[in-house]
């Protein structure tokens, strides 16, 4: 930029600077004329948006002609709109488009200014106008900075919140209304629906996020790592729970144990304890899923291992210590109780002859002491036969 150039800019600058009450007035309208979120004057008052305008025309106007800005820098003024419109939920499009509409008003005022000057000087209005957007491209860059770093703090802000009340209702305080509020205002779900709370056995080589699975299937979800294992909250609405069931079982690798419905988020608690009884009657490793709902003699089984091992030396010991019999006859056991005790179908299941299937429960009867009309030994075989691990499914 040579000396006249400068002295050019220089004077085109003090000449807006002492219009600038007109100058904002015109740039504020522009803006409010041109976007319905200012125009609402909900988020960014008229008087807080004049403000605005006022500083930055007086920044740009300085910058441009090299004039002293009283320690002010348009950099700092730029960071400072950026983080405040971020805060305050204006969207970046909407800021970016007031900063080309500030130029563009601050153009149209030099233009009607080098109408008059010489026409030496005029051939220099696309060195100015360049100078001009340049100042604005600065100031415009400064500011979308300002406002993706504080998008990215304000974001990261609201998922500790998020999560940090979400804990709050699986540790058991959401039964303080106000807490149970709190987490459904963050986490944007009503206080009263139809939800459920699913527990995911943790993989480090086969991480599982079920989120987006149910995402797709028009479900809610929030999910965060615990102890050994991540816990989510998922809204059914109308959903069936079998449905949720099912989605997981294609989401998953890891086994999972889901909670019965429950409709109040005040009693996440107890949904994430029932999910991990769930949980736990599965076989490790195996990638099943299960609501408690249907493992529930599991769940009993597995609540008390002495008590289940007991059962099973109650009511199996002796076909267990059979020898070469044992494996036919579990097996045989397992199927008549699921056939309703029924040796023919028993007998179609397996392939034999229904008098072969009488035989070995006979030989059941015979081992274990118990009679095999007694409804206290199917019940107890059926107990025992879980505990064993066998009809694992």
């Amino acid at each position: 930029m040579n000396d006249e150039e400068r002295t050019l800019r220089r004077h085109l600058a003090t000449a807006l600077l002492a219009d600038i009450g007109r100058l904002t007035d015109a740039l504020t309208a522009d803006i409010r004329a041109h976007s319905p979120f200012y125009a609402s004057g909900r988020t960014v008052s008229p008087a807080d948006l004049r403000v605005t305008c006022r500083r930055n025309v007086e920044l740009a106007l300085n910058d441009f002609g090299e004039l002293p800005s009283g320690g002010r820098h348009i950099e700092a003024a730029a960071t400072e709109t950026g983080r405040l419109r971020a805060e305050q939920g204006v969207p970046l499009a909407t800021v970016l488009q007031a900063y080309r509409r500030g130029g563009r008003v601050i153009w149209q005022g030099l233009a009607d200014r080098m109408r008059d000057r010489p026409p030496a000087q005029q051939r220099m209005l696309g060195d100015i106008a360049g100078a001009l957007w340049e100042t604005i491209d600065r100031f415009s860059s400064a500011m979308a900075d300002a406002y993706g770093l504080t998008t990215v703090e304000l974001q990261h802000r609201e998922d500790s919140r998020r999560g940090s009340l979400f804990e709050a209702l699986l540790d058991g305080r959401g039964s303080d209304p106000a807490v149970a509020a709190a987490a459904a205002t963050a986490l944007g779900v009503p206080s009263h629906d139809l939800y459920a709370v699913v527990v995911v056995a943790q993989n480090p080589a086969s991480p599982a996020e079920p989120g987006p699975a149910l995402e797709a299937a028009g479900l809610w979800s929030f999910w965060r790592p615990r102890t050994e294992v991540l816990a989510g909250l998922v809204r059914l609405g109308s959903t069936a729970p079998e449905e949720l069931t099912r989605i997981l079982r294609g989401a998953v690798r890891c086994a999972a144990g889901i909670s019965p419905p429950f409709e109040e988020l005040t009693t996440a608690d107890r949904g994430l304890r029932l999910a991990g009884r769930a949980l736990a009657t599965l076989p490790p490793g195996t990638g099943q899923v299960a609501a408690l709902d249907d493992r529930l003699v599991h769940a009993v089984l597995c609540a008390d291992p002495e008590i289940a091992q007991r059962t099973v030396g109650r009511y199996l010991d002796g076909v267990l210590s059979s020898g070469s019999e044992r494996a036919v006859l579990l097996e045989t056991l397992r199927v008549w109780l699921d056939e309703g005790c029924s040796a023919s179908r028993t007998a179609e299941r397996l392939y034999c002859h229904r008098n072969t299937v009488r035989g070995r429960i006979g030989r059941i009867a015979e081992l274990t002491g118990w009679s095999a009309e007694s409804g206290e030994a199917r019940l107890g075989w059926a107990l025992a036969l879980r505990a064993l691990g066998g009809a694992a499914a």
